[in-house]
């Protein structure tokens, strides 16, 4: 499958996923987030794939929510909200139950919505000059699906701070709070994700991947699934406030937020 938005291609029982919106910092829309959903679906239905690998064309791996898109959502009804927002965490629970292994390959920053695709992975490599962050409180927004697979990931303290905070933060901190697993220099990053996706088709069962990627997602299923649905209402009441509405306004006008 070959799409304007994502590039699709599989080669020795590996899947390789790439954003292909560079111009845009790869930045989420509906339309990417669709493309998205159905490349991992076409993955998960192919018998000849094993491991997928999520990466990204351009320097930036994904900026969060598309400018064009954000100025959409100023103007979309509670009910809207709720569909765009169960649409994202669909796009994340394709992936967190796929049962291939999906590894990240972050070569740029990963903010907002971006960072909440890496989060998702099940294994991350990422760039030493990588930034990540949930950025979304700076805007009047609330991080609010992505935050409940982070606290399942790296605990509430480390949450909290990253969350509430907004901060950006270095792939070498992202390895210490365990958010991700690897910091792989951008010379060797290809070959070392390639290396490691075909050592797991050569060196493991696919069934056994499948099953032990479902039995550790079975330990919080049901946390998980009331944090989820509460998290989309959260979204879609969040913008419709009027904290939401300034920091949008002010965001797209380039112009320094006070709160």
């Amino acid at each position: 499958m070959n799409n304007p938005l994502v590039i699709y291609k599989v080669a020795h029982r590996i899947a390789e996923i790439t954003l292909n919106r560079a111009e845009k910092r790869n930045a989420l829309n509906p339309e990417l987030v669709k493309a998205l959903t159905a490349s991992f679906l076409m993955a998960e239905n192919d018998k000849e794939v094993k491991v997928v690998v999520l990466k990204a064309n351009g320097d930036t791996f994904s900026a969060g929510a598309d400018l064009a898109y954000l100025q959409q959502l100023q103007h979309f009804s509670f009910e809207e909200n709720i569909a765009d927002s169960e649409q994202l965490k669909n796009l994340l629970e394709t992936i967190r139950k796929l049962s291939k292994v999906v590894i990240a390959q972050v070569e740029g920053h990963a903010i907002a919505g971006g960072c909440g695709l890496a989060t998702i992975c099940d294994i991350i490599f990422a760039v030493p000059a990588a930034k990540f962050g949930y950025t979304e409180v700076k805007l009047g927004f609330v991080p609010a699906i992505v935050s409940c697979y982070l606290i399942q990931k790296v605990g509430e303290t480390i949450a909290k701070k990253l969350l509430l905070t907004g901060e950006l933060f270095s792939a070498a901190q992202a390895l210490q709070y365990n958010l991700i697993t690897y910091v792989t220099n951008k010379a060797e990053i290809n070959q070392t994700v390639n290396d490691f996706a075909i050592n797991l088709c050569h060196s493991a069962s696919g069934n056994s991947l499948k099953l032990t990627k479902q039995l550790i997602n079975q330990t919080s299923n049901t946390w998980l699934d009331s944090c989820l649905e509460n998290a989309v209402g959260t979204n879609a009441m969040t913008r419709e406030s009027d904290d939401f509405k300034k920091g949008i306004t002010a965001f797209l006008a380039k112009e320094k937020i006070n709160w």
